[in-house]
């Protein structure tokens, strides 16, 4: 299905969602925008956008995207289609990426779009490994300290109230 989906020219673009967006269900989700009246110069690709790391969680159950998310799906896909004002489409490694149809059909005719657009770019860490490791040491003894604190505060509350355990 897949391959006459691709082969046909139909797919525009493809949206992986993240989970916890639709209330019956809690699992991703990936709208497909099919259409014939691409823009010639697009005319055999497709765009490919990865949404799964927006959005925010509106309880410990559902997720939403906000309005920014929105609006930059949309003028991501307006400008890949050329519309105006919409700016000038570019790649961008983790979130979008233009695919020919050709390295769909290289790809298996897969359509998730982190096969696609791939990883996003990681800040370089100037911090050396030994050094980061001695911090965060420190910091998890400092953490493991404050957390023992609490306990024993909480008992001494949990006694004076009279519950000894």
């Amino acid at each position: 299905m897949r391959k006459s989906i691709t082969d046909a020219e139909p797919v525009d673009c493809m949206v992986a969602i993240l989970d916890k967006l639709f209330y019956p269900t809690r699992i991703p989700g990936c709208p497909w925008s099919l259409g014939r009246d691409k823009r010639t110069d697009r005319r055999d690709q497709v765009l490919f956008i990865d949404a799964r790391r927006m959005g925010r969680m509106v309880d410990r159950t559902h997720r939403e995207l906000t309005d920014e998310d929105v609006a930059k799906i949309a003028k991501t896909y307006h400008a890949w289609r050329g519309d105006p004002d919409s700016g000038e489409y570019r790649d961008t490694a983790g979130f979008c990426k233009s695919a020919t149809l050709e390295e769909i059909r290289q790809h298996g005719h897969v359509l998730t779009p982190g096969r696609y657009v791939g990883a996003p770019e990681q800040e370089e860490d100037e911090e050396p490994c030994e050094a980061k490791m001695a911090r965060l040491v420190e910091q998890l003894k400092e953490q493991q300290a404050e957390a023992r604190r609490l306990d024993e505060a909480i008992w001494r509350n949990l006694k004076e109230l009279g519950y000894d355990a």
